[in-house]
């Protein structure tokens, strides 16, 4: 007997990109689940758009109008669980979140970052890739844990660093990376091929190394 389809919730912030991937895997079946609900906290985000094109519900929660991030994150909280969702995806969600709602949903949190974990965690990886004359970059899809881009790493892709890339052009290459693999990491955990536990990535029960899956 087959594994019920997962009901996803993603928390964005702006275009929305990877949210697409998502939504687009999961109405071809790539990944055993439903998207339930689209989250932005920024009201102008074209996700949200994005969202309602596919039939989605989508609302905003504007971090500007609470009184501090406990404050958002409850409410946040409040909508996520509206909706009873086995999976919370961040897909360039700018918050950082509280350790009270991560604690509250750790397990279930996943988010992807623009660099090869643990290096590079936090805002403008890119252009610290370029600085540091890195031949490689990539993206990482993480387990969310109280530690900002700290959490387990479930798998890697990584990118060739070219001279004379400027910041857009190593992002989009990065981007093409991310839009493949965090579809697959979600489908498994959708298959309950992945877990956290002590703050390990177990997949198919075996403990992952800290760059994740087929890491070298």
């Amino acid at each position: 007997m087959g594994i019920d389809k997962k009901r996803i919730v993603i928390l964005v912030s702006g275009s929305g990109s990877n949210a697409q991937a998502i939504i687009d895997a999961c109405a071809k079946g790539t990944i055993n689940g439903d998207v339930v609900k689209v989250i932005s906290n920024v009201p102008e985000a074209f996700a949200l758009e994005r969202a309602e094109l596919a039939g989605i519900p989508a609302i905003s929660i504007d971090h500007k109008s609470f009184d501090g991030r406990e404050n958002f994150d409850l409410a946040l909280a409040d909508e996520i669980d509206s909706v009873r969702p086995d999976l919370i995806v961040l897909a360039g969600f700018m918050r950082i979140l509280s350790n009270n709602f991560v604690n509250k949903y750790i397990g279930k949190l996943l988010n992807i970052h623009p660099s090869l974990l643990p290096k590079y965690p936090g805002l403008s990886t890119h252009q610290r890739a370029i600085d540091n004359m890195d031949q490689e970059h990539g993206t990482s899809v993480h387990f969310v844990t109280p530690e900002l881009d700290g959490g387990p790493v479930v798998l890697q892709a990584k990118v060739p660093v070219f001279e004379g890339d400027d910041v857009d052009e190593l992002a989009l290459r990065v981007l093409a990376q991310e839009h493949k693999i965090y579809p697959i990491v979600i489908n498994w955990l959708c298959n309950e091929r992945i877990s956290l536990s002590a703050m390990k990535v177990l997949f198919d029960g075996q403990v992952l190394p800290e760059c994740g899956y087929a890491s070298d």
